[in-house]
């Protein structure tokens, strides 16, 4: 397991993604705990982007509920028909939001998130397992880029679990 992160020093986030999924790949390799994994995988995506927020958000109990991040605190349940994870969830697909004041039902988990993506994650019989939810403090932040980067960690978590 690699114990840092060489991010290189860019702004292209293409860049960054290619330089950081391998080192995602090693890190969570041989580790068979998915919280840890998880834990991980969100303290190397806010090291790299400095993202506003990102974290999972779990399928448990008929609703998605909240595991591990890194950012400000967040909504602990949210329902699978609620706010862009639930659209994601429902949907079985990526959503990208430029403008979460534009997303009909968004729940503010905070004010300050701006716009947002996120990747629904699935398990090894194809369902949804959890989201990858990634907020920014600033409008249009995401790109396609950001979308097949983010669908290539979440292969890689359907990978494990």
């Amino acid at each position: 397991m690699a114990e840092t992160l060489q991010i290189p020093h860019t702004t292209n986030r293409q860049e960054i993604y290619e330089t950081l999924l391998p080192q995602l790949a090693a890190l969570v390799e041989g580790e068979t705990d998915l919280t840890a994994n998880l834990a991980n995988i969100t303290a190397a995506l806010k090291e790299a982007f400095g993202f506003f927020w990102v974290g999972f958000y779990l399928k448990k109990e008929g609703q998605l509920v909240l595991g591990p991040f890194q950012g400000p605190i967040a909504c602990t349940r949210i329902n699978f028909d609620k706010g862009v994870c639930g659209a994601a969830y429902s949907r079985k697909e990526t959503i990208l939001v430029p403008d979460v004041e534009q997303f009909p039902g968004h729940i503010a988990c905070s004010s300050l998130s701006k716009s947002e993506v996120v990747v629904p994650v699935f398990d090894k019989n194809g369902e949804v397992a959890m989201v990858l939810d990634v907020d920014s403090d600033k409008l249009n932040d995401f790109s396609e880029v950001d979308v097949v980067g983010l669908e290539q960690v979440g292969w890689l978590i359907s990978s494990m679990n």
